[in-house]
């Protein structure tokens, strides 16, 4: 590409107010610098690189936080029962608080250091099921008293010892886990991999992350068929039916002052709307006393008075802290659990960072990019690790969504949105209050998420050839061994015996973790059965990738802040780094282009063909 140096006789800076325009919202925004810095931004009120006002990024992390919270406060609800913590809601909101506040700061790193796209970071399906299958060992099963609530003292020295003991197994196994996906980032070996992995590996990985919890999420629901089906049935409605309805608010701006602004409440919070509604059902139906008294008759928990004491318990603020549960312990069958989770994790952020880049007017993220990010997260899961979560941390899919949403693709708005994560861990009262939701509502929001998930999970098969019988067969074979094998290895984990135990327990967890099961042979199969890349999607991937490398735009979007790279840790010995931008062409850039405005142009004349003006 061409270089070129541009220069006039009258230099005189431009004073055009290009930068101004007014948002969808009514207000006004400032683009950074003055000057529209999308990509293809003609359809966004804000691309990447851009800088909206301050309140506007307030608002709309907040907004990013609620589309994020069915999924953060899933997990730690989903592990409660397996942790002895189903009658010690206190503690599950302590662990909705840290999850809330590991969440922002590995938003903000992600942001700052990673891949540099405006994703949010938050817990992920993906660890959920090798974690169940190691609490199910028969080490780590809740003893019986634990499940029955008048025998449960929750302030007890022996209950606190064996719920805590389980979750440091986790933080341990997760830890280590955590640093195989670190070396696999920094190290390059992601861009490797992916030469192997497809959609078919990709498809029945994603899909058997959430079809396995059909069991829980039933279990929930079925505590009130009735709460949790309308709360499906509001979601439903909000989401799919009402979504393009837009709603007047009333909105103040600096040109209008009041007004009322359309606003599409319920595309944007369909989740939200739906448990608050059917939270106030349940508590009308408390205080009629319509719901029945007795802790043993059907619907019971569906009353809100049976958490009620949680939230005069809770502190009003809590700040979490490395290792608040005791020194993490670690075991073999434990971590190789976690490491299937890091690695279907890390093949669905991946198809997050594509999805992400189109919808902010980015340029696909080049291979240094995603070796970043993916290292980056593998630090956020061990920093999880070390809080402890019980979890690890992930792109979150949702938000990607909600870019497209909003049409807002800033930066700033992600990391004021981590910003509100880590106030949100903080103050105690927030985790007290989404723990105590009716556990009927809860089911009812998972069987719709886990639907959701396993839906994503299929579509990745858009890439593939499905008219060809090898690639029904590789799907179909792989994603019903991953429910078959589980299920049969949970009914009869006495026929598993090498004579060693720790092997018996790692053969254990791993065939029990249906994803496992179904993304290793959907890999095998794929990769030994003869057939051409376009047959096997890998035609299309590849396509995508090589777009990151004909951009003029990459470094711009991709480069590392504060100017390291450029003017500090420049040394010619970190280009070889592989997660390091990459300066060619004499260091003159990503693409190798260099061109340089000496002065202001009248936009109305002809610039040198292949040549592209930056601004100094």
């Amino acid at each position: 590409m061409n270089s070129a140096i541009i220069s006039c006789e009258h230099p005189e800076p431009s004073q055009k107010g290009d930068g101004v325009f007014n948002s969808h919202e009514g207000g006004q925004g400032r683009k950074k610098d003055g000057q529209p810095r999308g990509l293809s931004s003609n359809h966004l009120a804000y691309s990447i690189l851009d800088i909206p006002p301050w309140y506007l990024c307030i608002f709309l992390g907040v907004q990013h936080f609620l589309t994020a919270l069915g999924g953060l406060v899933a997990v730690p609800l989903i592990l409660a029962k397996d942790l002895c913590l189903q009658h010690d809601p206190l503690t599950q909101s302590y662990l909705i608080s840290t999850i809330f506040f590991v969440s922002g700061i590995c938003t903000l790193l992600q942001v700052f250091l990673g891949v540099r796209l405006p994703i949010l970071q938050g817990g992920t399906f993906a660890f959920l099921a090798p974690s169940l299958a190691m609490l199910s060992l028969p080490t780590w099963k809740c003893p019986v008293w634990t499940l029955n609530a008048s025998l449960v003292n929750t302030s007890s020295p022996e209950f606190t010892e064996e719920w805590q003991k389980r979750i440091r197994e986790l933080q341990g196994a997760i830890m280590v886990a955590s640093c195989v996906q670190m070396l696999v980032g920094f190290s390059g070996l992601i861009g490797f991999l992916m030469r192997f992995i497809g959609p078919l590996t990709i498809a029945p990985t994603i899909s058997l992350v959430a079809l396995p919890l059909f069991d829980s999420a039933g279990n929930d629901a079925g505590i009130h068929w009735g709460i949790a089906a309308m709360t499906i049935f509001l979601i439903v409605l909000f989401s799919q039916y009402l979504k393009n309805i837009a709603v007047p608010v009333p909105v103040y701006g600096r040109e209008k002052k009041c007004h009322t602004s359309k606003f599409y409440l319920f595309q944007v919070f369909p989740v939200l709307l739906a448990l608050c509604i059917s939270w106030l059902l349940c508590f009308v139906l408390t205080v009629t006393n319509a719901l029945p008294l007795a802790p043993a008759a059907y619907g019971y928990l569906a009353r809100t008075d049976t958490k009620g004491d949680v939230l005069s318990q809770a502190p009003w603020f809590r700040f979490p802290y490395p290792g608040q549960w005791g020194l993490p312990t670690i075991s073999l069958a434990g971590v190789f659990g976690i490491v299937a989770g890091v690695i279907s994790s890390m093949v669905e952020s991946i198809g997050d960072y594509y999805a992400c880049a189109r919808l902010v007017g980015a340029p696909p993220p080049p291979k240094h990019a995603i070796n970043r990010g993916i290292g980056i997260e593998g630090l956020g899961c061990l920093l999880a690790g070390a809080w402890g979560t019980g979890n690890g941390t992930t792109s979150y899919s949702e938000n990607v969504g909600a870019l497209g949403i909003t049409r807002v693709g800033s930066r700033m708005v992600i990391v004021a949105a981590g910003c509100v994560l880590l106030l949100m861990g903080i103050f105690g009262k927030i985790g007290a209050a989404f723990a105590t939701i009716p556990t009927p509502v809860i089911g009812g929001m998972f069987l719709v998420m886990f639907g959701v998930i396993t839906a994503v999970g299929i579509s990745n098969l858009q890439y593939v050839d499905m008219n060809s019988s090898r690639n029904i067969f590789v799907f179909g074979f792989s994603i019903y061994c991953g429910l078959a094998v589980p299920n049969w290895v949970n009914k009869n984990p006495e026929r598993l015996h090498t004579g060693i135990l720790q092997l018996d327990q790692v053969i254990q967890v791993l065939l029990t973790t249906g994803m496992f099961v179904g993304g290793f042979l959907g890999f095998l199969l794929d990769n030994t059965i003869p057939g051409s890349l376009e047959e096997r999607g890998l035609l299309a991937w590849n396509q995508i990738q090589k777009k990151s490398e004909e951009t003029t735009k990459t470094s711009e979007v991709y480069s590392l802040p504060w100017g390291i790279g450029t003017r500090f840790c420049a040394s010619s010995c970190t280009w070889c780094l592989p997660f390091w931008p990459k300066l060619e062409h004499g260091g003159r850039g990503e693409v190798g282009v260099s061109q340089l405005t000496l002065c202001s142009r009248d936009p109305s004349e002809e610039q040198p063909k292949g040549a592209t003006d930056t601004r100094m």
